[in-house]
């Protein structure tokens, strides 16, 4: 499981160099660590995070971070995966509530920024702009230079019509990654939805992105 989530790291981080390579890869340690660890809360949700995020298998992804949640549903971080993949999924009430299911079990881990960046995603593609980018202005108090946040933030600011702080924000992108455009975001994000990251585009090309 936790070989599988180096890619799931590679990728979010834009370290990946040979990305059709890492991404069999990583779908090979993922199914490996779903096989072997069929019964290990962990390995499952490591694993099934890494088939939906960087091999892109969302449904396959779900399900074994619910057959994790079933065997410990006492594992914050596996509320967590879950939350993201069913925001990826679109199924954005679900993903709040196992979201806000993490951070009240864990209201201090060290994951929480990412908990908070999770629940901007997920209402900033139900739509809700004003609450996705308090939701990323939060998480970006606790982690200030996370892209993942950023890159949201700058969305949600510019669909809310504020453009002046998504302008900031997208400085702030550039002087991070100079190579952040439009046209590479599905290197870095993950969306099983067409018009879910259409929206993004959309958002970030409000704010000044590059295409």
């Amino acid at each position: 499981g936790m070989a599988a989530w180096c890619a799931v790291m590679r990728k979010a981080n834009g370290w990946m160099t040979d990305r059709r390579q890492e991404t069999a890869e990583a779908e090979r340690l993922a199914l490996k660590a779903v096989d072997l660890g069929r019964d290990d809360a962990i390995a499952l949700s490591r694993g099934g995070t890494a088939l939906a995020y960087v091999v892109g298998d969302n449904n396959s992804g779900a399900a074994f971070i619910d057959r994790a949640l079933a065997l410990n549903p006492n594992l914050a971080t596996t509320w967590l995966f879950s939350g993201w993949v069913r925001a990826d999924l679109g199924d954005t009430e679900t993903s709040l509530r196992h979201l806000a299911t993490a951070m009240r079990m864990s209201p201090v881990d060290p994951l929480m920024f990412d908990m908070q960046n999770a629940v901007a995603v997920a209402h900033l593609f139900a739509g809700r702009f004003e609450e996705a980018s308090s939701w990323a202005e939060r998480s970006l108090r606790e982690k200030p230079d996370f892209l993942g946040s950023l890159r949201f933030a700058a969305a949600s600011y510019a669909l809310a019509g504020r453009t002046e702080d998504a302008q900031k924000v997208v400085s702030r992108i550039l002087g991070l990654d100079p190579g952040q455009r439009i046209s590479n975001l599905a290197d870095v994000v993950s969306t099983s939805r067409p018009a879910d990251m259409a929206l993004l585009a959309e958002g970030l090309r409000k704010a000044g992105l590059p295409e």
